[in-house]
Order: structure tokens, then C-alpha cells, then sequence
């Protein structure tokens, strides 16, 4: 039965391997997220064959939660919540993997003798650490990072005096507790115990200074650490399986967390220790006359553009304007327009947030160009049209040193011939700062949710 499990367990690593493969492009990627989903249902079939396995009433109960919960998410969760969906995701994967940690060494100081003896050494005291503490900082820095998405709280950094010695005294307590614990974990308890408080509040330390602006970084590097939270649990039960897909989640999340940083010229120590984001701070936005047209008058432009690029951004997200976009997109190139999509690396609350709405409304995945391609020929683009995006097309990244974004990659569409920029008002972006954008001679403002103006342009052409 033993060696039937672990084969079983290769055969879901490969299939685990070859669906992450397949998901590299839009052709294979439901397959891919298919073929996965099958190696995940064989590792779970044969694990509750291991005789260890003696509650399956209460396995049986959790199946159905969870199903219920997954059907229902499925169905109702819009696609504008998946970053906050995908937080909690990356915070109850890391939560499953402490609570693991957790009943291991439970089960540990039950089997103990009384003289203290156990099969619990070093190593294991070490996994089971790992697991707690990285799984319990992926909990608690997700639950803040869906709140910040959600806005149930501020999205701003949230600073107070002496919070570096804080988090610097936080990371030394855990240092000592693991010193403490692992020798002797049986007669450790207090250690393992205050790991598992100091390990749920470094994670809430850890993201409150993180601003909204930065949360796509903090998405991939949370996915990353809940992987590693699984893989160290791995090690604790000895489950192979567990230890290869959290691996892969682990690296892969690493990976997507080293494009993010580069895609906001950003250090990934500057996210792993702390305080990223916060310091931005508000500048003074440069003065000008804004020139704002109606629908009616950007239709004139459209009908007579050859060449229209799309930039998308969250404000598309919340008016759920992806599929008027499309709709838009289709009658340009009826009236012989060529229609790209331009896609900023960390448009949006999460990585490859623009990229799912834009699926979701089924735009040709070869319509969708990359910030490095697009750059070199904006200066052919007749209109740029940026519906919600605002830090990642402002010129200031580029122009002004004393700026909070300076130096961070951009969409250039000031260097297209006519700018269109969808908003609602004036309001700055998560930056904080106003957007020189606005205010050059070749942009027009068009103010009103974006998709009432899409609409309206569609309306236009349609007559």
C-alpha cells in the first residue's frame, strides 16, 4: 500500500508539473488548471488509503464544507473581488499548514512517555517550526491584505513611531523561541507556544505599512510563503506529495514576486523586511488646464484612428466595463482600426488581474501586449485610450526625480498622438500624487464611469 501511495504521489507531482506548463498559454490553460486538478484529486484519493487516516466521517464532513464553499465562491465572487478572493486563499493555506505543524507536536506530548522519551528530535522540531511560523505570518499578513482590498480597512500605510525596533524586536523573539524550542521540544511547550502568537502577529506587522498601490507584490510574495508553509509541512507528516506542490507553489510565487519588484523597480528585500510602500508620500501635483470632450466628440476621433490602444486598469475592474471594452475593441477593427490592449505588469490588485478580465470578456490573447513591446511604437498609436489606470501611466515616473514613482517602469501613452483617460474625477491614484497626464496638450479627460462612456461610444458607432 506504501509503495502504491508514493507512486501515485509521482504520478500527481508530473501532473501537477505539466498543468502549471500547460497554464503559460491562454490555448492550454483551462487544461492545464484540468490536469492539475486531477493530480491534486489522486493525491487525496491515495492519501485516504494511509492507514494513519481514521476519521473519515470527519474527513467526509470537511469535503462537503469545503465543496460548499468553493461552489458557492465560484458562482457568486466577481471577478472585480478575485484579489481579495486570492488573499484569503493564500491566508487559509497558510493557516492549514500551521494548524498541521500543530497537531503533530500535539501528537507528540501525547505519545510521550513519562520519562519524556518520544520520537520527536531535532528535525522534526525544525519542520514543524518552519511550518507554524511562516504559516502563521501568511494567515494573519493575508487577513490584512484582504481587508486593505476589500477597504473594510484604509489601503494607506499604516506607520507608527518605532515600528522598525518593533518588528526588529519581533523577529529576535522568534529567534529565541526557536532556540528555546527546538533542543528540547518536549519540554517546550512556552516556546512553541509564543512562536505561534509572535509568528500571527509578525504577519499583521509585516502588511500594515504595505499601500494599496503595492498590494500585486504583496499577492505573489503571500503565494509564495504559503507554499513554503505547505512544504515545510510536508516535511513534517512526511508527505511527499505536499512537499513537491508546495515547492512548486513556493518557487513559482517567488518567481511572479521578482517581476512584480521589477515591474515597480522595487528590491525584494525592500518587501521582505518591511515597510514597502510606506514611503510613499504625497507631492504636489503639477498645475494646469485639464480639456475634458464628451463620448460624443471621442467617437469623431475613434472613427478616423487607424491605430487604438487600450490601457486598462482597477478602475475598469470596478466598473466591470472589460466586456463594453471588447465590444469596443470588435467595432474599431470593423471600421479598420488595429486595437492592441496594453497591459502594466502590475495594473490592477493582483498579478495578471487586467489579464483575467480581459479573458473573462474573451479578447484574443494575441491583442494583448506587454509594457516592453508597446513603449517602442506608442508613438504610432493615433488614440490611447486608459480607462482606470492612473500611477502606471504617469509621466512623473519618468520625469521627475524629486516624485514618490520615479524610476518605476511606465506605459508611456503620453507619447501617443491623442490620450482618452477614463475617470470619474480628478482624484489621485494609490500613489497618492496627481498625474501629469492629465494635463498635456494631446490628453482629453472624459469624466463619468467608465462604463456608462464605453457604452456610449459603442451607441455612436452602432448608429
Amino acid at each position: 500500500m506504501e509503495l502504491l501511495i508514493n507512486l501515485t504521489y509521482i504520478v500527481s507531482a508530473l501532473l501537477f508539473a505539466f498543468g502549471i506548463k500547460m497554464l503559460s498559454s491562454p490555448d492550454t490553460a483551462r487544461r492545464g488548471n484540468m490536469v492539475s486538478a486531477v493530480g491534486m484529486s489522486l493525491a487525496i484519493l491515495v492519501t485516504l488509503l494511509s492507514r494513519e487516516v481514521v476519521s473519515y466521517q470527519w474527513i467526509f464532513l470537511g469535503v462537503l464544507a469545503g465543496a460548499g464553499v468553493g461552489a458557492y465562491a465560484a458562482r457568486r465572487v466577481a471577478m472585480t473581488s478575485m484579489p481579495e478572493m486570492v488573499a484569503l486563499l493564500n491566508g487559509f493555506g497558510g493557516v492549514a499548514s500551521m494548524l498541521v505543524a500543530w497537531a503533530e507536536y500535539s501528537k507528540a506530548l501525547t505519545a510521550a512517555s513519562p520519562d519524556g522519551t518520544a520520537e520527536f528530535g531535532a528535525y522534526q522540531a525544525v519542520t514543524v517550526s518552519l511550518a507554524a511560523l511562516i504559516g502563521g505570518l501568511t494567515f494573519t499578513g493575508s487577513l490584512i491584505a484582504w481587508a486593505k482590498l476589500k477597504e473594510v480597512m484604509s489601503g494607506k500605510p499604516f506607520l507608527f513611531k518605532g515600528q522598525q525596533v518593533v518588528n526588529i524586536a519581533i523577529l529576535l523573539a522568534i529567534a529565541a523561541a526557536v532556540a528555546a524550542y527546538v533542543p528540547d521540544p518536549l519540554d517546550s511547550r512556552a516556546a512553541f507556544y509564543g512562536l505561534l502568537v509572535l509568528a500571527l502577529g509578525l504577519g499583521v506587522l509585516a502588511v500594515i505599512p504595505i499601500g494599496g498601490a503595492d498590494m500585486p507584490v504583496v499577492i505573489s510574495l503571500l503565494n509564495s510563503y504559503s507554499g513554503l508553509a505547505a512544504c515545510a509541512a510536508g516535511f513534517v507528516i512526511n508527505n511527499n506529495v505536499l512537499i513537491v506542490a508546495g515547492a512548486l507553489v513556493g518557487a513559482s510565487g517567488t518567481v511572479l514576486t521578482i517581476i512584480m519588484c521589477k515591474a515597480m523597480n522595487r528590491s525584494l528585500a525592500n518587501v521582505l523586511f518591511g515597510g514597502f510602500g510606506a514611503t510613499i508620500q504625497k507631492a504636489s501635483g503639477p498645475q494646469g488646464e485639464v480639456k475634458a470632450i464628451s463620448p460624443q466628440d471621442a467617437y469623431y476621433v475613434l472613427e478616423a484612428a487607424r491605430s487604438v490602444a487600450f490601457v486598462p486598469g482597477y478602475g475598469m475592474a470596478v466598473a466591470q466595463a472589460q466586456h463594453v471594452v471588447r465590444e469596443l475593441g470588435a467595432l474599431l477593427e470593423e471600421n479598420g482600426a488595429e486595437v492592441r490592449y496594453a497591459i502594466h505588469p502590475v495594473a490592477g490588485r493582483m498579478p495578471g488581474h487586467m489579464n483575467v478580465l480581459l479573458a473573462e470578456a474573451n479578447v484574443p490573447y494575441e491583442q494583448l501586449v506587454e509594457m516592453d513591446n508597446i513603449n517602442p511604437i506608442m508613438e504610432t498609436v493615433d488614440v490611447c485610450m486608459v480607462i482606470g489606470a492612473n500611477d502606471v501611466v504617469n509621466p512623473a515616473a519618468l520625469e521627475e526625480e524629486t516624485s514618490p514613482i520615479y524610476g518605476m517602469p511606465i506605459i508611456e501613452v503620453h507619447r501617443a498622438k491623442t490620450v482618452f483617460v477614463l475617470k470619474r474625477s480628478m482624484a489621485a491614484g494609490f500613489a497618492g500624487i496627481q498625474n501629469k497626464l492629465f494635463f498635456n496638450d494631446n490628453t482629453r479627460m472624459i469624466f463619468g464611469d467608465a462604463k456608462a462612456t464605453l457604452t456610449a461610444l459603442v451607441a455612436e458607432f452602432k448608429e
